[in-house]
């Protein structure tokens, strides 16, 4: 337990961020990770602020998605994010979701092989080759990145994450990426399983599993009062398990249980008082399986039972409003 990280979904607001990043940096968090979820911030831009106020964190998305930005411009971008921060970018990279998707237009075909392709681009891009691929999917004809000036003409060494929930996608990860970033609100016993099927895949290919790294991220809601943090971390779930429920059946929810959820939601967006009626089918016993919510001793206490599977480094997202305090806390439990 020597690594940590910290994840912004959606919350707090863009300077408390900056401030944030910086005391974690201060406190020896490894890394830290935006999330670009519904459409609330651009990854990139906040990215691209936190690494002009830090030197040491490694920077992440966690993660963008493979079919808003093509390729060429993922390359472009994390070159670009590269420069930046003197080599700490990191591409965290996932399938997308419904119904986000279909409401921009989106039709998501054959989700395995649009990342193998994709990836599969951006990394050679990033290598600074001249790529031609007719794929299935990722098309793209004597494509290479044209550097800008006096940015260095060297590969630039940026390690690809698939977030993978699917246990076909954690495959797949093993197979092409430099790790995977296991997704929050899943079950210590459903990551376990990702990580498994991570393995098998490195192995099928003749890769060492060893040699690939697995952060996941974590909801976490930390204070004194535990059952007030876990109050607050409900609806979150609430809404992550009525809007994607394959991730609430990944972990052992029956498929009739989350549809009662979705039916008290309204889906995405949540009706006008959705979300609080819908809360009330969510007891605590689903809030601890799927989130590190509790007082600081339980909170840790979770978490060491994700590290204890085989997530090398969990990664924060911070539910409670006191992001500060939790900071604190883990340096001082991982040091």
């Amino acid at each position: 337990m020597d690594r940590i990280g910290i994840c912004f979904l959606d919350r707090p607001d863009f300077q408390e961020q900056l401030e944030l990043t910086k005391y974690a940096e201060q406190m020896g968090f490894e890394s830290v990770w935006v999330c670009e979820t519904r459409l609330v911030r651009d990854a990139i831009s906040v990215l691209g602020g936190l690494a002009t106020v830090t030197d040491k964190i490694k920077l992440g998305t966690g993660v963008i998605n493979n079919w808003t930005r093509g390729p060429g411009l993922t390359a472009l971008t994390f070159s670009t994010l590269y420069e930046i921060s003197h080599g700490r970018s990191m591409l965290g990279i996932g399938a997308y979701w419904e119904p986000i998707a279909w409401n921009q237009g989106i039709e998501r075909k054959k989700p395995l092989q649009a990342m193998r392709e994709y990836v599969d681009v951006v990394r050679r891009l990033l290598n600074l080759e001249t790529v031609t691929q007719e794929g299935e999917i990722v098309k793209v004809r004597d494509l290479k990145l044209d550097l800008g000036h006096g940015a260095s003409n060297s590969p630039r060494k940026v390690p690809i994450y698939i977030g993978a929930t699917g246990l076909k996608m954690c495959k797949l990860t093993g197979e092409i990426a430099d790790g995977i970033l296991l997704n929050a609100n899943l079950s210590v016993e459903y990551t376990q399983k990702c990580i498994e099927s991570l393995e098998n895949g490195a192995r099928e290919v003749g890769r060492n599993p060893d040699e690939l790294k697995t952060p996941q991220l974590l909801f976490c809601s930390m204070l004194e009062d535990g059952d007030k943090a876990r109050d607050i971390s409900r609806y979150l779930v609430t809404l992550y398990l009525g809007q994607q429920p394959h991730m609430g059946i990944a972990s052992g929810l029956s498929e009739e249980f989350l549809g009662e959820i979705n039916k008290e939601l309204g889906g995405w967006p949540p009706k006008k008082g959705g979300a609080k009626a819908a809360m009330r089918l969510v007891d605590d016993s689903v809030v601890n399986m799927l989130t590190v919510s509790g007082t600081p001793d339980e909170c840790k206490k979770k978490v060491k039972q994700y590290t204890e599977i085989g997530v090398d480094t969990p990664i924060l997202i911070p539910v409670s409003d006191n992001g500060r305090d939790m900071i604190k806390s883990f340096a001082e439990g991982y040091r």
